[in-house]
């Protein structure tokens, strides 16, 4: 069966690197996410773009990446998830927010769009949650149920709510 959904969503202008098979998901735009090689993905995954219908993928995953379940990737911008990560379940990613403006009720504001890049390497534990605007650098790990609003240097361990500097791996 994985086989044949790797095949149904590539009709769909998915696309998916070789030795990746998929498991069951949520998907709004199959053509907005571009998989790389050799990824391993739990159950129940949802990839929301959550935008107009747009020709090139919004949602970028490379190689050897692990996405554990339950994960969910509300996007309106871009977000880059870099070679050899490691997300666990229940992690969530939201490139945007609403307006705040009092002239104006909040969902008729535009929301605030800004790209989410997890460099090679990234380590998240399972439930932490990625806002607009991060960066979390090679080699970083975040602690489980953590909330990133700021980005991470590379090699570094973050944790909490929000997710503070904790040291250095090395």
């Amino acid at each position: 069966m994985p086989i044949f959904r790797k095949h149904w969503y590539s009709i769909f202008g998915m696309q998916i690197g070789y030795g990746t098979f998929l498991p069951k998901f949520y998907i709004t735009w199959p053509n907005q996410v571009s998989i790389g090689s050799n990824c391993v993905f739990e159950k129940n995954i949802h990839f929301k773009f959550d935008g107009v219908w747009k020709k090139e993928p919004s949602i970028l995953i490379r190689n050897d990446v692990f996405i554990g379940s339950s994960c969910e990737f509300n996007i309106s911008g871009n977000i880059v998830i870099g070679n050899k990560a490691m997300i666990a379940s229940g992690c969530k990613f939201i490139d945007h927010d609403h307006g705040i403006s009092l002239k104006t009720p909040m969902n008729l504001q535009r929301p605030l769009i800004i790209p989410i890049i997890i460099c090679d390497e990234v380590w998240l534990g399972a439930n932490v949650i990625v806002l607009k605007g991060v960066t979390i650098g090679k080699g970083a790990i975040v602690g489980a149920g953590s909330v990133v609003t700021k980005s991470i240097g590379n090699n570094e361990i973050w944790a909490g709510v929000p997710a503070k500097f904790i040291k250095n791996r090395f």
